[in-house]
């Protein structure tokens, strides 16, 4: 047998720097990674830990040099020059060096770069967190690999992993998005479940992980988070998961049942305040149903008044923004950005004049109550002044007593004018019912009832007739009838038999309170209600008194609040809904652009797998449909909310015939159900 021949490596000496060159033929020529400042500072920090691979120049005659050209190396070799530039390195100092004298100079190059065996990831995690247990801190870390904090943070916690799941992503078995999505909880032994669990199943994905390791935690994002503020809760003891790869710094709050204690004292206290101003009741919750304030009766306050100081800076700040304006009207350029700004800060004051607090009566205050609750935003939302309808009645049953006690108490004094122009003291005790035939026969008597109505029976005849001659009035007369019923709840003070009803909703859907329809009709019916008088009395004088299109725009707000276009199974009112349908045709309601979209909690979730699929096949084609066809309800359900956002795509009872709401497919467009199809889907199983 043949003994194998003996390798000879290449030998290796200190060169002076300044016998160095770079040679021209070296494969490296896109530079990557590390940038040459770097890499000189880290060798400044510890040295040249890599020889650079050389070979002697020859010259003219063929015969090697005293010069060396550097062929593997050329980003060290870099950086010892700019070190020598700097006087940190002296341009004789001797650089470590293996010369290589045969082969060729381009596979010498190209083998060092292709066969180098770069860092598993998870090496790196280890090596940052052996380096932190000998004492070194984030930012030592950082500084000594030219990276940020954040990223040493990162790279710890994902050392922190279960060493279970950690072996499996050595193993690549697991990805590193998979690793970072488990690096969120600190539990390894939960850690460990969910990764069985997904294992079982189909879906595998980041996001999912992230759901099951957090399905008993509230997201930093909730409303009631931002209410009490993540601040308040960590220093009551909240624990707090926490992803370091979301660019959004998301976490998640673990003790649930303090954050509802906070919640809980912040309303509380909240109420407490303002059951201290005088309110009758005050009630909170962190959300309360849409629609829970349409039986009550509201009670509008004044907008504190400005001082002379305050109108003065108001009108000036007007002045100056007009002034803006005018100047800069005739020009199609965009503003000077300091002109912008200072427009952005008049108009952040001007608002500010209108946000003034708000004065009620006493007697208002002392019948109403107000909601305590929490917006969508996280903020508190305070709605004062609703007087309920047993309250209302209780007020209105103590009012008149005591004003009929003290009217006789205090022997008011009452003057009739007779036909014959004298004038006669009334004694009060006729008025409350106590006076004798004897005194009654003196004065003229009252008209029979059955007389009042045949005369008023004539004059609703003439009144008819002449109302029908004026359209303008009649208008006016039907809006009078209907602003009393919608702002003024309990008021009967019209002679026009309309009636008007405002429903409730049956259902509540989960996001019906805080879809951008619910919240324009709410402003708009706030606004309205800052505009008209506080008495009913005096709202036939105001409609006489404000616009046209005013008058067109108050009409059209509380004809819309009666609408009831709601599919109730006990109810079958094939007409109701018709007319529903033509309404929508009418004013080209497109539910898309009114910012409804499917989500797992308002469709997805609540019907068939059969009709995601439909749902995704009509939005995004078939190709769409098959990547998530094979998947659980749950995670199908997410994955087409993916899928369709931003596509339009409407389920049937939401669709209007005529409006294009969905996006074109990838595929034929689907026909889209009509109206004769829509009861049969509406009353199908699911």
């Amino acid at each position: 047998m043949a003994t194998p021949k003996k390798i000879t490596l290449s030998q290796s000496r200190d060169i002076p720097f300044n016998k160095l060159v770079l040679s021209n033929r070296n494969v490296r020529r896109v530079q990557a990674g590390v940038s040459i400042e770097e890499l000189a500072e880290d060798i400044a920090r510890r040295t040249l830990l890599q020889s650079l691979s050389v070979r002697p120049v020859l010259g003219e005659d063929g015969q090697p040099t005293d010069r060396y050209e550097v062929q593997a190396g050329g980003r060290r070799y870099r950086a010892l020059e700019l070190l020598v530039k700097q006087k940190r390195l002296n341009k004789t100092a001797p650089i470590p060096c293996v010369i290589r004298e045969d082969g060729i100079l381009e596979e010498d190059s190209l083998a060092e770069n292709v066969q180098r065996q770069a860092l598993h990831p998870l090496d790196q995690f280890r090596a940052f967190q052996s380096l932190k247990d000998q004492g070194l801190g984030d930012e030592d870390i950082a500084a000594r690999f030219f990276v940020t904090p954040q990223i040493v943070r990162q790279r710890l916690k994902l050392a922190s992993v279960s060493p279970k799941l950690l072996e499996i992503y050595a193993a690549d078995e697991m990805t590193l998005e998979q690793l970072m999505a488990f690096s969120i909880a600190a539990n390894h032994e939960r850690q460990e479940q969910v990764w069985e669990a997904v294992q079982r199943g189909y879906n595998q994905e980041p996001y999912y992980i992230r759901k099951l390791l957090t399905e008993d935690a509230v997201r930093a994002s909730d409303k009631r988070v931002r209410l009490i503020g993540l601040d308040t809760y960590e220093a009551e003891g909240g624990s707090v998961l926490r992803d370091l790869f979301s660019q959004n710094d998301d976490g998640w709050l673990q003790d649930v049942a303090l954050l509802e204690r906070l919640v809980t004292a912040k309303l509380t206290g909240e109420a407490e305040t303002i059951k201290a101003e005088g309110w009758r009741w005050v009630q909170i919750a962190q959300d309360f149903p849409y629609g829970h304030t349409g039986d009550l009766r509201r009670v509008m306050g004044e907008m504190q008044p400005l001082s002379d100081e305050e109108q003065a800076k108001r009108e000036a700040l007007r002045d100056e923004m007009a002034e803006i304006e005018e100047r800069y009207s005739g020009t199609d350029e965009d503003l000077p950005e300091k002109v912008d700004r200072r427009l952005s800060e008049i108009e952040t004051k001007l608002d500010g004049f209108e946000d003034r607090p708000v004065i009620y009566d006493p007697a208002d205050i002392a019948c109403a109550g107000v909601f305590v609750s929490i917006d969508g935003d996280g903020r508190l939302k305070i709605e004062r002044g609703y007087v309920r309808p047993e309250d209302e009645a209780q007020n209105e049953a103590d009012g008149e007593a005591a004003d009929a006690d003290a009217f006789v108490r205090d022997h008011v004094e009452i003057v009739h004018v007779g036909a014959d122009g004298e004038t006669r003291q009334v004694d009060p005790a006729a008025l409350s019912g106590n006076a004798s035939p004897d005194e009654e026969d003196e004065g003229i008597k009252p008209l029979s009832d059955r007389l009042v109505m045949e005369l008023t029976a004539h004059r609703t005849l003439a009144l008819r007739d002449a109302l029908a001659g004026d359209p303008d009035i009649a208008f006016i007369a039907v809006l009078h009838g209907l602003a009393l019923q919608t702002f003024y709840r309990y008021a009967t003070d019209s002679c026009l038999e309309i009636t008007w009803k405002s429903s409730g909703f049956p259902v509540q859907g989960p996001d019906l309170k805080e879809c951008p329809s619910a919240k324009a009709i709410d402003e708009r019916h706030a606004n309205w209600e800052k505009q008209l008088p506080d008495e009913s009395d005096m709202l036939w004088e105001f409609l006489c008194g404000i616009d046209h299109d005013s008058r067109m725009a108050l009409f059209a707000h509380c004809a819309s609040l009666a609408v009831n276009a709601v599919h109730e199974p006990w109810n079958r009112a094939q007409g109701r809904r018709h007319h529903a349908d033509q309404l929508a045709c009418a004013v080209s309601l497109d539910m898309a652009a009114a910012g409804w979209k499917p989500t797992p909690e308002n469709y997805l979730n609540r019907v068939p797998k059969a009709r995601i699929l439909e749902a995704v096949t009509e939005a995004k084609g078939d190709a769409a449909a098959e990547l998530i066809d094979h998947l659980k309800k749950s995670d199908m359900a997410e994955q087409a909310e993916r899928l369709l956002d931003g596509t339009g795509w409407l389920p049937e009872p939401l669709r209007t015939s005529g409006v294009e709401s969905m996006s074109a497919p990838n595929t034929d467009e689907p026909e889209v159900a009509s109206d004769a199809e829509l009861p049969e889907f509406l009353t199908a199983a699911e």
